[in-house]
């Protein structure tokens, strides 16, 4: 037996292919009046900001959610959220956004915090380069404590915040450059304050989020522990072509 973090992409590819067919047929056979309940049912999305304390991981979620800006700077205390209903595909989507705490001594929130977490926000200041140089601590940082389950695919989006200001010290192709090395990771350039990006970047976020949600679905509807043989491999290729 493979536990599915130990698959190789290939492996799991084939795998959700055909969970996707099992779970496609079991809908099916379910009725209308299934897909119909599926069609409705509401979705949860955790998503957590993260990033140093003053890039603007608040504003940038008071942005999204309350449209609106303040420019007196009031640290964030442990950690918080709002929440937005959204439309994403055709899915109504509940976003439970959790702001955190950027100052060290709340680094470690707890894997409570972390866990079940469906997409990971990184957020640096393009005037900081400090900020930029701590995205890898912070993305370290999360995979530790969330343990996803499959952490090489797991979805985070980059935010390099504040473009609104003059004397950047970040170039939009150093930051886009990074998420590349790590499994190309989306990239936004954003500000809070005049709103630019903002509503595309948590589009963005609340899809994948999404995607990670219904994998996460898929795996929970079935085992995952999977006896995989080369021969199984194969005719799990072939067994399905939907």
């Amino acid at each position: 037996h493979l536990q599915a973090r130990s698959l190789t992409g290939t492996q799991r590819k084939v795998l959700v292919r055909h969970f996707r067919c099992l779970l496609k047929e079991r809908k099916i056979t379910a009725g209308s009046k299934f897909d119909r309940m599926a069609t409705r049912k509401k979705v949860l999305l955790k998503v957590i900001i993260l990033g140093d304390s003053g890039v603007g991981k608040t504003s940038l979620m008071n942005q999204y959610v309350n449209k609106k800006f303040s420019n007196q700077y009031k640290a964030t205390i442990g950690a918080d959220f709002l929440t937005k209903e959204v439309m994403v595909d055709d899915r109504i989507v509940t976003m439970q956004i959790w702001d955190t705490a950027g100052q060290e001594r709340f680094q470690s929130l707890g894997v409570a915090f972390y866990r079940g977490a469906d997409c990971c926000v990184l957020v640096f200041d393009v005037t900081s380069p400090t900020s930029f140089k701590d995205l890898d601590s912070w993305r370290d940082e999360f995979l530790i404590q969330a343990s996803p389950r499959d952490p090489d695919n797991f979805p985070f989006v980059v935010l390099g915040n504040k473009i609104d200001l003059e004397n950047r010290a970040v170039s939009a192709k150093r930051a886009q450059q990074w998420g590349q090395l790590k499994n190309n990771i989306p990239y936004f350039e954003t500000s809070a304050k005049e709103a630019i990006n903002v509503e595309q970047a948590f589009q963005t976020i609340a899809k994948n989020a999404l995607a990670q949600e219904s994998e996460v679905e898929l795996y929970n509807e079935f085992p995952d522990q999977i006896k995989l043989t080369g021969e199984q491999k194969s005719s799990a290729t072939d067994a399905c072509s939907c």
